[in-house]
């Protein structure tokens, strides 16, 4: 019998949070009888899995280019992104590399069921239960096996408000606290949003569609309303965002209603409205409570598909940046750019070195623009992103029939798609050896054959590569091949990461400037700036748009302060304030004999209960989250055997 009141959730987690995680015990006990040392992976035949993705094959692709958005934004950061069906079973994963091989022996891979009613009290599990964004958090599983796990899942609804599927963002590095992870949550359900907006857009292409909200500048963003009309000017559909500014309780409510019952609009200026439809934004007022709206209307003839499933809202952030602007007022960037310059427009394969998050494929994107190819197709492809069954199809395409699976029209593949243009080939350390074996060919003859034909079709190449790894020792180690490597290293630029940059300070405030809406003039406290510019960031300039993204989001008043921050970069700013002091005192810390009794006493206690973390917790009457932060303290590894 598992005692709800020992588990640490119920200790260390206060409010909504603590009910939700041990509503969720309760459940996996008297509901599931599950037993949390007992629990096996399940996982589904690959039929199985086939006929699961069949089932939402329009979720799965939007999902897909969400997730390569989201991944932008948390590189670096250890995280495997996943979409699940409302089973639970996980249909996609998008992960680096190098952790790959970790996520699956964590049981998170494609196929993999984490029902809750499977795998316990999890992140996936719980949010289809929920139906609503949570973060299980470490000591919050119910499986002993999963509680090295940080999830962070939100739901993603159809156009009728049904639950279809689950998009989880999951870490194996179970560090931080669980207020930590409210960023990672708050991106993952803006990324689940964003799918909901294009399932229900896609849902009534035929319809109108009415967007709305009390702020103009937010009408065709994530946060606005969308009602679709029928020919009768009665609403047959409404997302969850309608019945929030409306004040309706939730989307049915709206639904059969006339649009002139809920707007001052009458079906005159209505019809006037759809004939003149398209960017104009026109103000609304709601007629229970009188309030403002700005409003703009989508006739049906212009209600297209969003090209590959994006629904991606306008920042300032997403306006590219020409070369000039990249290179700063850093020596090494502006030695790149003069680089890039020269060689541009002369058939020289460019090669981008550095690390996750430095802005290789904004470079990529700005040597485009610079290039005489500037007004024909940019496309990226990541060789670490696509799985290595489907990166063939996606760079070369396929003809119809090609294979089970493929689509009756055929595809165009990345190659030809980038004719003319420039092709950036992202990661390119990551391609299998077998298609590296391909390219080269393509590369070398300029031609391609799709997947399923003969004829070959003559192709305009321009490629820009870019890797975070040594290419020459990949090719050492007969990872790479030699030939193609070669081939595409005319000339290497390597990008500076943000703690090697001579303008750190401006690349902030210039990040921060870009980030702004422009609606509220945004100030940051000295000490909330302090703690930016002395932050390593490990995951460069994506990790930087990232958290003063998520700052502006959460501060109030207008004033970014220390704690709208993450708690990573204000422990690291406190721990450079303690050794600034101590140095300014040039003492050293005395050793301090009460941690050090605190540390032989766990090790004791862990070392009788045979490095059981559950039973030493039991004995020392706390928690096992509590008793992991203590371990983590100390420097006390919980695999460790002595």
């Amino acid at each position: 019998m598992v005692d709800l009141a020992a588990h640490p959730s119920t200790a260390t987690v206060h409010g909504d949070s603590a009910d939700l995680v041990a509503g969720s015990w309760n459940r996996c006990i008297r509901d599931y009888g599950l037993d949390p040392a007992r629990i096996e992976l399940d996982v589904v035949s690959r039929s199985q899995l086939s006929a699961h993705r069949d089932e939402l094959a329009e979720v799965v692709c939007l999902a897909r280019d969400e997730m390569d958005n989201l991944a932008a934004q948390i590189a670096g950061a250890g995280y495997a992104l996943m979409i699940t069906d409302a089973h639970g079973v996980i249909l996609y994963n998008r992960v680096e590399a190098s952790l790959r091989e970790n996520f699956r022996a964590a049981g998170l891979w494609d196929g993999a069921n984490w029902s809750e009613w499977r795998q316990g009290t999890n992140g996936i599990g719980t949010c289809i239960v929920e139906q609503r964004p949570v973060v299980i958090h470490c000591a919050d599983h119910f499986a002993v096996r999963h509680t090295g796990l940080s999830c962070s899942a939100a739901p993603i609804r159809n156009a009728a408000g049904e639950l279809l599927a689950v998009l989880d963002a999951s870490s194996v590095q179970c560090e931080g606290t669980r207020a930590g992870q409210m960023h990672t949550v708050a991106l993952v359900s803006m990324s689940a949003r964003l799918i909901e907006k294009n399932l229900f857009l896609n849902a009534h292409r035929d319809s109108r569609v009415l967007r709305f909200h009390g702020r103009p500048e937010f009408v065709g963003l994530i946060h606005d309303g969308l009602l679709a009309i029928d020919d009768d000017d009665r609403i047959v559909a409404a997302d969850d965002n309608a019945a929030l500014q409306l004040g309706a309780d939730g989307r049915q409510a709206l639904i059969g209603e006339s649009v002139e019952q809920v707007f001052d609009i009458a079906g005159a200026a209505l019809d006037a409205a759809t004939r003149n439809a398209g960017e104009t934004v026109w103000p609304l007022h709601e007629r229970a409570r009188g309030r403002r709206y700005f409003a703009r209307l989508s006739a049906p003839e212009g209600r297209r598909a969003v090209p590959r499933g994006l629904y991606i809202p306008a920042r300032a952030a997403d306006r590219r940046p020409g070369l000039d602007e990249l290179a700063g007022a850093d020596p090494v960037m502006a030695e790149n750019v003069r680089c890039a310059r020269r060689v541009v427009d002369r058939r020289i394969a460019i090669m981008l070195r550095g690390e996750t998050g430095t802005g290789k494929e904004v470079f990529a994107r700005a040597i485009h623009e610079a290039s005489t190819r500037a007004t024909a197709p940019f496309v990226a492809v990541n060789c670490a992103a696509i799985p290595e069954t489907l990166i063939e199809a996606e760079l070369f395409g396929y003809k119809p029939g090609a294979f089970t699976g493929a689509s009756r029209e055929g595809m165009r593949g990345k190659l030809l798609q980038s004719s003319g243009g420039t092709l950036f080939l992202d990661e390119i350390g990551d391609m299998p050896l077998a298609l590296q074996t391909r390219l080269l060919r393509v590369l070398e003859e300029r031609e391609v054959v799709p997947l399923g034909g003969d004829t070959p079709i003559a192709l305009d190449l321009n490629v820009v590569c870019a890797t975070h790894a040594d290419l020459g020792e990949r090719v050492a180690a007969g990872d790479f091949r030699a030939d193609l490597y070669y081939r595409l290293d005319g000339i290497t630029l390597t990008l500076a990461s943000v703690r090697q940059r001579a303008d750190r300070e401006a690349l902030l405030r210039s990040v921060i400037a870009a980030e702004q809406d422009g609606s509220t003039a945004i100030r940051l406290a000295e000490d909330a700036m302090a703690a930016l510019l002395r932050y390593d960031w490990p995951g460069n300039i994506r990790q930087m748009r990232n958290v003063v993204r998520t700052a502006l989001a959460l501060c109030e008043d207008g004033l970014v302060r220390l704690s709208d921050l993450p708690d990573e970069l204000v422990e690291h700013a406190q721990r450079g304030d303690v050794l600034a002091r101590a140095a300014q005192a040039d003492v050293a810390e005395p050793a301090n004999p009460l941690a050090n009794a605190e540390r032989d006493a766990l090790i004791g206690t862990l070392e009788a209960s045979g490095w059981n973390v559950t039973r030493a917790a039991l004995q020392l009457q706390t928690s096992r989250n509590t008793l992991y932060r203590k371990m983590k303290k100390h420097g006390i590894e919980p695999s460790q055997n002595r």
